[in-house]
């Protein structure tokens, strides 16, 4: 593993490049402990890819063993101990549809709240995917609600508390999937994003929330509750959503992408679920939709 200083060396790049790649999702790599990490095997691949790219001689083929697509603590923790090569390009849920649309990822983790039906995932990936080889696969039911400091100090207890007390929200990005349930819920409320007072830029991940709390940036976001219990903050539960991946078909059998479905087997990863807290993994690994 390389972090930021060492991958810009090694790419000989201003470590400031490096910053603008992890903005721009084009850079392989994980969060660990809010601290980035480049894998060097994934790096290399990604520049063979790139360069292939450049020269006008790379080939159609198979989508790179990348996963896009939102972030998830249990996701994040579940492909770094089951190993299997499996790259992380970190974005939204809407940006990891649209890249395995595009061939540039092989499994894409998302969590969009259908506001018509009330469904989670189908809908979009649906319309996102129809004419794909791609299936979606449930990962886990996941708890969401207010991330806020330590003994709640504010006294928040719900969504309208936020406007009503005039607490600095950190909000996560444009077609995050927490982003879209947000603001479903601000509507059920009957408010809308100018009645709450809103922090700095937005943050890419769930564990980016809790760190803008932790640092005083903020006073809460919404965000899954294992990333609470990680930092040790308090959480105001709302809903349950569910969490899928949409997997390329093709590289559904692939060892990379069969290593991770079977670590979600083991007990190991239920323990781990169970640790987080949060998480409902009884129905991992079911089908939820077909593409064809």
């Amino acid at each position: 593993m390389m972090d930021t200083h060492q991958v810009a060396r090694y790419l000989r790049v201003k470590e400031r490049k490096v910053y603008d790649l992890l903005k721009e999702r084009r850079i392989p790599c994980t969060r660990v402990t809010g601290k980035w990490l480049f894998p060097k095997t994934e790096i290399d691949a990604w520049l063979k890819r790139n360069s292939a790219s450049a020269s006008g001689t790379q080939k159609a083929g198979p989508a790179a063993m990348v996963v896009a697509g939102s972030h998830d603590p249990l996701l994040e923790w579940a492909l770094r101990e089951a190993g299997g090569g499996l790259a992380v390009l970190p974005g939204s849920s809407s940006d990891g549809l649209a890249r395995i649309a595009a061939g540039e990822a092989v499994m894409a983790g998302i969590h969009l709240l259908d506001a018509d039906s009330g469904e989670f995932n189908v809908p979009q990936a649906r319309q996102a995917l129809a004419d794909h080889n791609v299936v979606l696969i449930e990962w886990a039911w996941r708890r969401q609600g207010l991330v806020v400091a330590t003994g709640n100090p504010l006294g928040i207890t719900s969504i309208a508390d936020l406007a009503k007390l005039k607490a600095r929200v950190v909000l996560r990005q444009e077609g995050a999937g927490s982003r879209v349930l947000f603001e479903r819920l601000l509507a059920d409320a009957e408010l809308n994003g100018e009645d709450i007072r809103t922090v700095s830029a937005p943050v890419r991940s769930e564990t980016d929330v809790g760190l803008a709390i932790l640092e005083g940036v903020a006073d809460a976001g919404l965000a899954v509750e294992s990333v609470a219990n990680s930092l040790r903050l308090g959480f105001i539960p709302l809903c349950k959503e569910r969490f899928d991946l949409a997997i390329d078909r093709q590289a559904y059998f692939e060892p990379a992408v069969q290593t991770l479905l079977a670590f979600a087997r083991t007990a190991e990863f239920v323990g781990r679920a169970e640790a987080l807290g949060g998480y409902d993994v009884t129905g991992t690994g079911a089908i939820r939709w077909n593409a064809r």
